[in-house]
């Protein structure tokens, strides 16, 4: 399905000259893909990190106002203990800071009301089958020390219309990062724009028919 407007970045232009953000609007909702900004080696970017949160969470607000939203990408973040292989050793590490983890519960939190972690709802104990990223430089593939760093969180209101969320496992190689797929009800999600496609169809389909009935005589 097409969407009816794309846009770029976020409503703050202080943080929108890394190419990040791509917002699509659909009938429905707005889907807000994105690659957060790594808090880096020694932390160097702990803080730019923790203003964007705030700008995006102030940016899916803004959104909400209209419709509900669908945010995700490679977040930057494992949320909880259970979302890698080793929490113990990597309090201080980047993407699992208490700066970062309570940033992103912040953004969980809203600005006008709960938005969900699909996958973590979806799957509330998995372990190793929650990874999506493996380091390609320490092997955590083959040792099985992965880490989940991405995501798609959804308006509460949004909830009823998704329908699964999956890590493909089978696909590895060309990234370091495992493919997230999220599956939605089209009827749910899409509104009139299924209900057009379906139409659309049905009228071809019909049109197929009288040609064929047209041509045998």
């Amino acid at each position: 399905f097409k969407p009816i407007s794309k846009s770029y970045g976020l409503s703050d232009s202080g943080l929108d000259n890394e190419g990040r953000t791509i917002t699509l609007e659909f009938a429905n909702f707005y889907l807000v893909a994105c690659y957060v900004p790594n808090a880096g080696q020694k932390l160097v970017r702990l803080g730019f990190k923790q203003d964007w949160d705030r700008a995006m969470n102030k940016y899916l607000g803004e959104l909400e106002e209209k419709k509900p939203v669908i945010y995700t990408g490679d977040l930057n973040v494992a949320h909880q203990e259970i979302d890698l292989a080793r929490p113990n050793q990597n309090h201080r590490s980047a993407g699992f800071t208490n700066e970062e983890r309570e940033g992103f519960t912040r953004l969980l939190q809203g600005i006008h009301a709960p938005r969900i972690d699909v996958y973590r709802h979806e799957h509330p104990d998995a372990r190793v089958a929650a990874y999506t990223f493996y380091g390609y430089r320490t092997r955590g593939r083959e040792k099985g020390l992965g880490w989940r760093l991405d995501y798609f969180v959804a308006s509460e209101a949004l909830m009823s219309s998704t329908h699964k969320c999956l890590v493909r496992h089978e696909c590895y190689g060309a990234s370091d990062h495992l493919p997230l797929v999220l599956y939605l009800k089209k009827q749910d999600a899409f509104g009139d724009e299924v209900s057009a496609a379906v139409k659309e169809g049905a009228e071809k389909a019909r049109q197929v028919e009288v040609d064929v009935h047209e041509d045998k005589k």
